[in-house]
């Protein structure tokens, strides 16, 4: 009933929130994309995206084809590689930016991990910046991270807004320096607070650095100042700071997966961790707490 090329792009378009990105993921054009999502809104009999000049969004259906898409998709896989005989196998090295320590990537993995039991999956968590030169020196060979916005190469797991956030009590005092927790350099994030507040003209100051996402969420939640997040991935206990707080806004944010230069074995593997990625790619957006 639903063809998986349709549910591949389906799921492309959801993560992305933009047919044009959805194309340029898939290799496809932008009119072969609306025609896949047109087909599986027949097959299943209602709308799954509201869509106008201006934005794309999710229908309350849509949001339901999601988890069941992911699920056909995966078991089309798991199928496919037991008929046609061919195993993954090998050591891949992934690294995976902070940003993912408390979403449900360890449920991807899992999953990856019983359908390639020969892949030698070897993970590391660092700064995106830190996992980009680790990348660049042969020493990963995929990354998922945030991607600086110079940088043209990945494929989009999702954009995101940038967003100010804090402690719920927390009140900023318009005289003195706003106090920012950040992560050290190379940290994307910090990278991008510095630069809209400069570019405001607003005096600052570094009250936190940490290099773990959790070491920045303890200083958040006591209070000490306030951080640039992801907006879907807002650790519980903090918040979003409201507009009336005066801070720049931040713009956005792409989450890309970006391949080593390893074929081979190695590049198999890159290859069958980053469609699992991507065909799970809602779950990252969700709290794994």
């Amino acid at each position: 009933m639903y063809e998986p090329t349709h549910l591949r792009t389906f799921l492309a378009v959801a993560q992305t929130l933009s047919f044009t990105q959805a194309a340029r993921r898939l290799g496809l054009r932008q009119s072969t994309v609306s025609q896949h999502v047109r087909r599986l809104e027949e097959a299943a009999g209602r709308q799954l995206f509201a869509r106008d000049t201006h934005s794309v969004e999710l229908t309350e259906d849509g949001e339901a084809m999601l988890g069941f898409a992911r699920r056909i998709l995966e078991v089309h896989e798991q199928a496919t590689a037991f008929f046609s005989g061919t195993r993954v196998r090998g050591r891949l090295r992934f690294g995976a930016s902070e940003d993912f320590v408390l979403t449900r990537l360890p449920e991807i993995l899992e999953g990856f991990r019983y359908d390639h039991p020969e892949v030698d999956l070897e993970l590391t968590v660092e700064l995106s910046g830190t996992l980009y030169d680790r990348l660049a020196a042969g020493k990963l060979d995929l990354v998922l991270a945030k991607r600086r916005p110079e940088d043209p190469r990945g494929a989009l797991v999702w954009r995101d807004d940038l967003v100010w956030i804090g402690a719920e009590r927390l009140r900023l005092e318009a005289d003195r320096p706003v106090p920012l927790i950040v992560y050290p350099p190379p940290g994307i994030t910090r990278a991008r607070a510095l630069e809209v507040l400069e570019r405001q003209g607003r005096p600052w100051r570094i009250a936190c650095t940490s290099g773990s996402l959790n070491g920045l969420i303890a200083a958040a939640r006591a209070g000490l100042g306030v951080m640039a997040h992801s907006r879907r991935l807002i650790p519980p206990g903090l918040f979003r700071l409201p507009d009336r707080a005066g801070l720049p806004e931040l713009g956005k944010v792409d989450f890309v997966l970006v391949h080593g230069r390893r074929r081979g074995p190695a590049g198999e593997a890159a290859d069958a961790l980053a469609a699992a990625v991507l065909a799970g790619g809602e779950r990252l957006r969700r709290s794994g707490g």
